[in-house]
């Protein structure tokens, strides 16, 4: 054999070499990235799945019922396991998956037994995707608010109070509609001080006014009634300013404005009040 032959053979027994090698590595990644729950009879993933989330273990049980919906859609656990699978989806942070999950059901299963829950389930999820809402709210920024998540919050919970006013739900549900509202005229009422700040005593009078008409009773409606006082006196309105303080007195005596402490008092009106250099 010539030295170039034995060269060239060396080569080709190298090139094999490195072959075989990676096609091992592209196997054993395969392995790797392998699901685990693959294959898995449904008995044993359901087993596993309600193991996980009795020991808490929400994200590892929602992908789990994942796998089993995925691997058995129309098996007899199916139903249950997306049930389970919203429920666990809700408790790990995963809103927006809980919600398409809920979704699903709703649609493969109107008239399930357990429906309301679902309405139910999905208002606390909406609820739950709030944050963002609620940080907006104190910073006053109406640039970027967005209140879809609170509103179909609202409906959600409305469905149940309305179609299902005897579930075990309603109950709980009409009083976190209660308080989305209320913090849906606290927002309003952010959103009139954020103009008067700037001087847009016009816009700061149909903010509040607007909370007045569509919130009416909430927790923030004499604070709409100061806000208007004080829009239309540094309007240079006496006529509206002086009914403002009129409807004041008579509904809530005790209001800050009205005292001249408005926006010193550290009240709930005051804490909100974008002029005091107190405020928190």
């Amino acid at each position: 054999m010539t030295q170039r032959s034995a060269l060239l053979r060396t080569t080709l027994v190298l090139a094999l070499v490195v072959l075989v090698s990676g096609c091992s590595s592209v196997k054993g990644l395969f392995k790797k990235n392998k699901d685990k729950n693959e294959g898995v009879p449904v008995a044993t993933l359901y087993d596993k799945a309600h193991g996980q989330m009795e020991h808490g273990s929400w994200s590892n049980a929602s992908e789990t019922w994942g796998r089993l919906v995925a691997q058995y859609p129309y098996g007899p656990y199916t139903e249950q396991a997306l049930m389970e699978q919203a429920y666990a989806q809700y408790k790990s942070g995963k809103h927006e998956d809980a919600i398409s999950t809920i979704d699903r059901f709703i649609r493969t299963y109107p008239t399930h037994r357990n429906i309301a829950y679902f309405y139910y389930l999905r208002g606390l999820s909406n609820m739950a995707r709030n944050t963002v809402f609620m940080a907006r709210t104190f910073k006053l920024d109406t640039s970027t608010r967005d209140l879809e998540a609170p509103q179909q919050a609202y409906n959600d919970f409305n469905t149940v109070t309305t179609r299902y006013p005897n579930s075990r739900y309603a109950s709980d549900a009409r009083q976190r509609m209660v308080f989305l509202r209320n913090e849906f005229a606290r927002f309003e009422l952010n959103t009139g001080l954020y103009y008067l700040r700037r001087s847009a005593w016009v816009s700061a009078t149909e903010r509040a006014t607007y909370l007045l008409e569509t919130y009416p009773q909430s927790e923030y409606q004499y604070d709409a009634v100061a806000l208007l006082a004080e829009a239309y006196t540094r309007m240079g309105n006496a006529t509206l300013a002086a009914d403002a303080k009129r409807v004041l007195e008579q509904n809530d005596p005790q209001h800050p404005w009205l005292h001249g402490k408005w926006p010193n008092e550290r009240s709930v009106f005051s804490r909100l009040n974008p002029f005091t250099g107190d405020a928190r």
